[in-house]
């Protein structure tokens, strides 16, 4: 149903505000998800026209403006929803994984653990060597057991993991 208008121009999506957690899932497999209380309606539609973004949308009614990049979310569950996108648009839920800031959907950039220790729990300072920062919120994260569970719940959901 959706596809990249040309090979390097990756999906973007606009997600309305009834899809909130499928929305933070597709930024963990590191979509570029747009998602807020003005995305319903003539707001949804208007943005993903506007930023060239495949709309997600359990909302009927915006059939009546007739989007020709939409996908109608069928599931009531965020796993239903997030494999529909997933298989609909040939995603690889793997290839971008925790790449993207969940809260503010920023593209994460590599950060030297000395530049941020001061700011570590003393626990994940000793631990671990490898981090992010999100540039628009500042988050810090790094990979710990959650991101075991994410790969976890991945699998559950029937993707198969990279190398199986």
């Amino acid at each position: 149903m959706a596809t990249a208008e040309r090979a390097d121009d990756p999906l973007k999506f606009a997600a309305d505000r009834m899809l909130g957690r499928l929305a933070k899932w597709l930024r963990i497999i590191g979509q570029d998800v747009i998602y807020g209380r003005h995305l319903s309606g003539r707001g949804l539609v208007r943005a993903a026209t506007q930023e060239r973004r495949v709309m997600l949308t359990r909302d009927r009614g915006i059939r009546r403006w007739n989007p020709d990049r939409c996908i109608f979310i069928r599931d009531d569950r965020f796993r239903g929803q997030l494999k529909q996108v997933v298989e609909e648009c040939g995603l690889d839920p793997f290839a971008g994984l925790l790449t993207r800031c969940v809260e503010c959907n920023k593209p994460l950039q590599p950060i030297a653990k000395e530049q941020i220790a001061d700011t570590l729990p003393p626990y994940v300072l000793e631990t671990q060597e490898v981090f992010s920062v999100c540039p628009g919120c500042r988050r810090v994260f790094w990979p710990a057991t959650h991101q075991q569970l994410m790969v976890e719940e991945l699998k559950r959901l029937g993707f198969p993991a990279p190398g199986n």
